[in-house]
């Protein structure tokens, strides 16, 4: 089900930051995953069997409510969470700059299969603004009942910045 991408080797990348392990869990790959369409860039979207569940119910709920929860991205390994970083170390991004944003693989909630990132039609994807869209106070108000939490409000320990439209099944 999962599609093999060009492997970027962790060795590439800077090692962990000291105290990084403290403050951000480490996660293991989902082993099983189910389709739940696509994202909204075209690309398959795959959450493990009880969280596709979830989010097919929370999404159906959100639409009846009159708010449109737009899926930006589910699952991601750990070899395509390397690939991210390392394009944008790449591009000139500094590394703390990039873990503020991103999670070093292995550590990433994506892995678990478990996240979610949404999004609005009122704003752009992977934006704060999602903060002030009816999508996120919806989520906010009804997420929960669907076993969803906010992975990281602002100020949250991780050290990872505020993502309003950052969303794991619990």
């Amino acid at each position: 089900m999962l599609q093999e991408s060009p492997r970027i080797e962790l060795a590439m990348l800077p090692p962990l930051p000291a105290g990084y392990e403290s403050r951000m869990p480490r996660y293991e790959e989902a082993r099983e995953l189910r389709s739940v369409g696509q994202d909204i860039h075209g690309g398959a979207a795959l959450l493990t069997p009880m969280a596709s569940d979830s989010w097919i119910k929370m999404r159906a709920a959100g639409e009846r409510d009159g708010v449109n929860l737009q899926l930006i991205s589910t699952f991601r390994s750990i070899a395509r969470q390397t690939e991210i970083l390392a394009a944008k170390l790449a591009s000139g991004i500094a590394w703390a700059e990039i873990l503020a944003v991103n999670a070093y693989p292995g550590f990433s909630e994506h892995h678990t299969g478990r996240a979610v990132d949404i999004g609005s039609p009122a704003c752009p994807a992977l934006a704060e603004q999602f903060a002030d869209t009816p999508e996120f106070a919806w989520l906010q108000a009804n997420a929960g009942q669907f076993r969803f939490a906010l992975s990281y409000p602002p100020g949250n320990p991780s050290g990872i910045a505020y993502e309003p439209w950052h969303w794991c099944f619990t």
